[in-house]
């Protein structure tokens, strides 16, 4: 059965760089001539060969049908030489998902003496290596094997090709895979292709090949070069004796690279170097850009280029050919403004400026680019204006600027020069920005998508959209726009293949009576609004995203075999009762289920095993009951499951099976036994665990400790006894700062898939969303564990948040708690912990909760680095022997010769402190006393002087005294 996921990935496929047009045109037109009307019959071995080779092919849908008969140069995908009737090409390429060949590739090949051309690609080989016998065709010049599922080291013999002028290998296969399933270990083969003018080696893995570039520095001829996503660590700072002087087109893309080298640049005959998703951390200095004016395409995207993006227009505006045509920039961290030199560019046509720190306005001199086809600059931060001139792009296709800060208004001006405009998108987070376009315009294109969010376009649709008749993806998310879905809209559904009207006002019900097309994949998004009634059904939608609006009542029982194509169903957020229906597994094709946060109750049916294609399920947040089925774990690809906050009960058994589970989430059931030892054995790729607030029991098994990969452990909430294992360490996530990805197995076409769960941090519950792969938790609080806590606890040095309160946890707090460098969150309160707070927890900077309350700590509280910002005397309260501040009493005095409310220790260290000062104070008192007193003493004559001043002070005051009294006693005698 042919999948929407396997057609989804042919049309990947497809659209890959699969050949150069200029070899592929060179090539082909040679051998047009050689194979035009075709005048003799085909050479009976040549026949035989063929029918041979095709034997041991695959042909389930019969693309090879039309080789029958004597002539055999005139079946489907043979050309014969006109004058000998030689069979010189031989083109099998698949042209679609279902024309895809397979099986054994039959040496009958190497009869076809004279075959000059051979294309395999996009078959399916299903993993058989490369045959050798490939290369022993002499006068092949043309060999296409791209996407044709081979596996297996790539065969040295293909070097014996000496005049093959054009080697396609690309070896994309899977979308899960960055690396193919083909390798080479040794590239000097290559030199022997000294015709060589065209090679891809795409998705082959060149990891261990450290000296490729010398291997392919011998073909003088080489015009293209493709080697994307080809593992490589490394690329040479200077080669020496640089033989590319014919290369036009370098693909360099997705590998590892360090730096950038200023060699690259220096190839004048070079016009296409891409260099995307590199790593590269490269310093480029103004000059450098000055290299780049032989250009005609740089693709520098999704690296840390970090420079200033007017440097590298204004160098590309000074160079006399203005060659450049596209530059692409995507997530390259460039900053800085865009220059008014930008206008120079004139024979620019794809800018491509997305998701840098560019500021500013868009110059006035972008009106100049006549040429320009592509303008992207979404998800910056420019904070300027559009100007008008942008109306003067008449071959502008795509207009690219939502998620800025813009300013000023965008008016009809600004679109009226737009002809061929097809895509639309823009957004601000400024409130001063707006939309000024009125409801009798009528714009100049016919647009096929539109993007707008978050601005307050509302409350109706605008009307302008109705004369749009060639749309087929609109979004106006967060619009404000409200009442039911307008009739001119309805109508378009048809061509449609996106809406989303998300977080809007929208009520009223959905009608049945929608259609959308059923050729392609459907996505609608209606989150977010005020909907009600009964779930609608589309047949021919493959997305349906209805989450937190108000629609009630079941689930349609015939949901299943009304919409079969679904591939995404959120239903999430409503309030949908009764029980889930059956018919859900007919949904062959169904990757994502969420129902949570709903009011569905009875039991979770058995029916999963037709969902062999489900990657999520969340059915949290309902009011099932009765066990997990043991169906559950029947889909091979299921790596979320979210059954937390239900009335689930019963054994874990039927989970045991669920080896590619990511996440498991089943907190706030009714689960009980002891946590099962299998977990550890059988779930090794668990990076989220929870079953907090259940009722299991027992001791926490230290199979657990075998879950390498795990970021959260939260057994909090249950009847959880004995200690703590020692063997936590062995959590090595923990420990390194290698992120997961909750995309992990989860194909990038499946819209989106926010992962969310609800983790108690901080002492509160925090739903987290798009940060959870960043959150590295345990907590086992509010169980009856003993013991002392681990000291191997400590080395999982990347620890986010660690809660162990509400235990019976004894001992002191481990001295070396101070290595966990990355804790934002420690909660020790309610156990019966001793000793002193250890004061490398003060070297802890990122600690900004903390909680030690009702044990039996004793000692001075630490006052240094952020201690100092923990004021809540509550988070110390029930420890009687710690004192300092925030507590009330600093150290309670001696009594009776007994220090209270601190240790003696600190108290006498105290003491020891304080005397050096008191002994100062008084010889600082004497010494100061003796030294006036004993010059009055001395000399006569500032005795003299003192005592006079004396007197004359005593004069004043019995003077001011007197008055006082007497004006005293005459206000008195008034009153």
């Amino acid at each position: 059965m042919v999948t929407w996921g396997a057609l989804l990935h042919f049309l990947i496929i497809l659209s890959l760089p699969l050949f150069s047009k200029s070899v592929y045109h060179e090539e082909s037109s040679e051998l047009k001539t050689e194979a035009g009307d075709l005048n003799l019959r085909c050479i009976d071995i040549e026949r035989n060969a063929l029918l041979k080779f095709s034997e041991g092919l695959i042909d389930p849908f019969g693309q090879l049908a039309s080789w029958v008969g004597i002539d055999c140069c005139r079946w489907k995908g043979v050309h014969c030489r006109n004058q000998t009737g030689h069979v010189v090409k031989l083109n099998l390429r698949a042209v679609s998902y279902s024309s895809r060949l397979g099986g054994k590739i039959s040496p009958s090949l190497l009869d076809l003496k004279y075959l000059k051309y051979l294309d395999l690609s996009m078959n399916d080989f299903q993993g058989i290596p490369i045959p050798d016998f490939f290369g022993s065709f002499e006068r092949m010049r043309y060999l296409n094997l791209s996407c044709a599922s081979f596996s297996g080291i790539v065969p040295p013999h293909l070097g014996n090709l000496s005049n093959l002028r054009y080697l396609d290998l690309l070896a994309y296969s899977n979308p899960y895979d960055y690396i193919g399933s083909n390798w080479v270990s040794d590239l000097n083969w290559v030199s022997g292709l000294t015709s060589l003018k065209y090679l891809d080696l795409g998705y082959i893995n060149l990891s261990l090949e450290t000296n490729w570039l010398q291997a392919l520095n011998t073909l003088p001829s080489l015009s293209e070069l493709y080697l994307y996503y080809c593992g490589l660590q490394n690329i040479p700072p200077s080669p020496l004796n640089l033989n590319f002087t014919s290369l036009s087109v370098l693909d360099l893309s997705y590998n590892h690279f360090n730096s950038l080298p200023q060699w690259l640049f220096n190839i004048s005959s070079l016009a296409t170097l891409r260099l995307s998703s590199c790593y590269m951390k490269p310093s480029i200095s103004k000059a450098a850009w000055e290299d780049l004016c032989h250009l005609q395409a740089l693709d520098l995207s999704y690296n840390e280029i970090a420079g200033d993006i007017s440097d590298l227009i204004g160098a590309l505006s000074r160079c006399s050919n203005h060659s450049i045509e596209m530059l692409k920039l995507w997530n390259s961290h460039m900053s800085g403004q865009l220059p008014e030199s930008l206008g120079f560019l004139k024979n620019l046509r794809f800018l491509h400026l997305d998701e840098n720190l560019i500021t500013g306005p868009i110059p006035e001199s972008i009106g100049k680019l006549s040429k320009l086809n592509y303008f992207g600059l979404a998800e910056n931060q420019l904070n300027g204006t559009i100007p008008e001139s942008v109306g003067k792009l008449t071959e502008l296709t795509e207009l690219c600027l939502y998620k800025n800060s813009w300013g000023g208004v965008l008016s009809q001006k600004h679109m009226e020069g737009l002809r061929k405009l097809e895509y639309f998108s823009v957004s601000s987070s400024n409130e001063a920005f707006s939309i000024n376009l009125s409801d009798e315009w009528v714009p100049p294109f016919s647009l096929r998508f539109i993007e707008i969010d978050s601005y307050p376009l509302g409350p109706k649709f605008p009307t302008w959209l109705k004369t749009q008749k060639q749309l087929d993806s609109i979004i106006l998310t967060n619009v404000s726009v409200s009442g039911t879905i307008p009739h001119w809209l309805k109508k378009l559904c048809p061509q449609i293949q996106r809406l989303d009207l998300s977080y809007n006002q929208l009520g009223g019900m959905l009608p049945d009576s929608l259609a959308f097309p059923g050729y392609t994949r459907v996505i609608v998004d209606f989150s977010f609004n005020r909907l009600s009634g009964q779930i609608p059904l589309w047949p021919n939608v493959t997305h349906l995203i209805l989450a937190n609006n108000l629609f009630s009542g079941s689930i349609p029982t015939n949901i299943g075999q009304v919409m079969l194509r679904l591939n995404i169903l959120d239903l999430s957020g409503n309030l949908l009762n009764d029980s889930i229906p059956l018919s859900i597994s007919d949904m062959v094709y169904l990757q994502r289920l969420d129902l949570s946060n709903n009011l569905l109750y009875g039991e979770i049916h058995e029916k999963w095993r037709n969902l062999q294609e489900i990657r999520v399920i969340d059915l949290s947040r309902n009011n099932l009951s009765g066990n997990i089925p043991n169906s559950i774990c029947s889909m091979p690809n299921l790596f979320w499951l979210k059954l937390s906050s239900n009335s689930l009960s019963g054994e874990l058994s039927s989970l045991k099976n669920c080896t590619s589970l990511s996440a498991l989430d089943l907190g706030g059931n009714e689960f009980s036994g002891n946590i099962p030892q299998w977990i550890g054995e059988s779930l090794l790729s668990l990076v989220v665990l929870s079953i907090r607030a259940n009722m299991f029991y027992g001791n926490i098994p230290e199979k657990l400790c075998h879950l390498y990969n795990l970021h959260i452990l939260d057994l909090a909430d249950n009847n959880l006894s004995g200690s703590i294992p020692s063997c936590l360490d062995n959590f090595s996530s923990l420990s390194s700062w290698t992120p997961y990805s909750p995309y992990s197995h989860y194909s990038y076409w499946n819209y989106v898939f926010i992962p969310q769960m609800v983790l108690v941090v901080k002492g509160l519950p925090i739903m987290y969303t798009l940060t959870l792969y960043l959150v590295k938790a345990i907590d086992l609080s509010r169980n009856n564990l003993r013991g002392d806590i681990p000291e191997e606890i400590t080395h999982l040095s990347t620890l986010g948040s660690l809660n162990l309160s509400w235990n019976q946890l004894t001992g002191k707090i481990p001295d070396s708690i101070g290595s966990l460098k990355q804790l934002e969150a420690l909660d020790l309160s309610h156990n019966n912990l001793s000793g002193p707070i250890p004061l490398s927890l003060t070297s802890i900077t990122s600690l900004s909760k903390l909680n030690v309350s009702y044990n039996n700590l004793s000692g001075k509280i630490p006052s240094t680095n952020q201690f100092q910002t923990f004021n809540d005397p509550s988070i110390y309260e029930g420890n009687p022997g710690l004192w300092g501040s925030p507590l009330q009493t600093p150290c309670l005095t001696i009594n009776k010769g007994k220090v209270e409310g601190c240790e003696a220790k600190d108290y006498d260290n105290d003491e020891d402190d304080t005397l050096p000062y008191y002994i100062s104070l008084v010889l600082g008192f004497g010494i100061g006393f003796w030294v006036v007193f004993g010059s009055l003493v001395m000399k006569r004559s500032w005795r003299h002087a003192y005592f006079r001043f004396l007197d004359r002070v005593a004069d004043c005051l019995y003077i001011f005294i007197k008055l006082n009294m007497a004006h005293l006693q005459r206000m008195m005698s008034k009153e």
